[in-house]
């Protein structure tokens, strides 16, 4: 069989393109902020039960946004070169099925929030509008990266308070330092697509800061870095938080070099993407261990 008779791709495996299971990364560093929450607030032992419910709530959201985001985009992102070959853009599946796909990912959510309490359940709900109007976005506010920032932010206050049943001076440390990491790494992301950005007409905080945006990552990672040093003194966190933070800090350090190099190929954003979910998760341990 030659490739151009090649047998077409399966319909479950181009919906699972759509969630983007096929690309973890982007699933991870969701939920990395909403484990950052339920750990600190629980000192390091939240209830298993509600671990696993934080995970799946953050895989069936992240993919329910992906959804929306290809349907607001699905005429964008054939302009685009990193994008063009998702499944709406492409046309391998319709507007309708999409439309389908994200109800289902949210009334799966739905159903995972129902588990939590009151507080939390409506912080969910507060959440959905913030998470359907962030492609919008990018057609109308300079710096779309920071709604996307605020989505994920919700991450945070949902799960601290679905430990604590309330919203603390510490949360709002953590969720401030979630919002200035996820500018960092979104900005890096949108740096490969400046051109296309540029050309069809759509924003982002790398075209925003211009030349300036590699200084932008490291002041974003630098306020990450520092507002997370005051939560673990206002949490008395012990050495072992401060070894994961001192890794983290010599890798965001290592990223802003390398970005302010200058004429970097492509595939060092997306490197650079990959490398902060292994912060995230070395961070993540070092909050356990600081807790415990």
């Amino acid at each position: 069989m030659t490739q151009s008779q090649q047998l077409p791709e399966p319909v479950w495996l181009t919906i699972f393109r759509l969630l983007r299971w096929n690309k973890p990364e982007g699933r991870l560093i969701l939920m990395i902020p909403a484990l950052w929450a339920v750990f600190l607030a629980a000192h390091g032992t939240p209830p298993l039960p509600l671990v696993v419910v934080i995970i799946l709530g953050s895989l069936v959201t992240s993919a329910a946004g992906c959804v929306v985001n290809d349907l607001w985009d699905r005429d964008i992102d054939p302009e685009v070169e990193r994008t063009r070959d998702r499944p709406l853009a492409s046309r391998a599946l319709s507007v309708r099925v999409g439309i389908v796909i994200a109800l289902i990912a949210f009334a799966c959510a739905a159903v995972l929030a129902f588990y939590l309490n009151s507080l939390s359940f409506w912080l969910c709900v507060a959440a959905v509008p913030v998470i359907i109007c962030y492609p919008l976005a990018k057609r109308v506010f300079p710096i779309p990266q920071l709604v996307l920032s605020i989505a994920w932010g919700f991450a945070v206050l949902i799960s601290w308070s679905a430990v604590t049943a309330k919203l603390d001076s510490a949360t709002w440390v953590l969720w401030g330092a979630t919002i200035f990491w996820t500018l960092g790494f979104d900005t890096v992301y949108a740096m490969p697509d400046r051109e296309d950005d540029r050309r069809v007409g759509v924003s982002s905080s790398a075209l925003f800061f211009g030349k300036y945006a590699a200084d932008a990552v490291g002041v974003f990672f630098a306020l990450t870095a520092g507002s997370l040093a005051y939560l673990s003194l206002v949490m008395r966190l012990h050495w072992g938080f401060w070894i994961a933070w001192a890794i983290a800090v010599v890798g965001w350090v290592g990223q802003y070099i390398r970005l302010s190099t200058p004429e970097i190929p492509n595939s060092i954003y997306g490197e650079i993407f990959r490398q902060n979910v292994w912060l995230g998760f070395i961070l993540l341990s070092g909050m356990i261990l600081g807790s415990i």
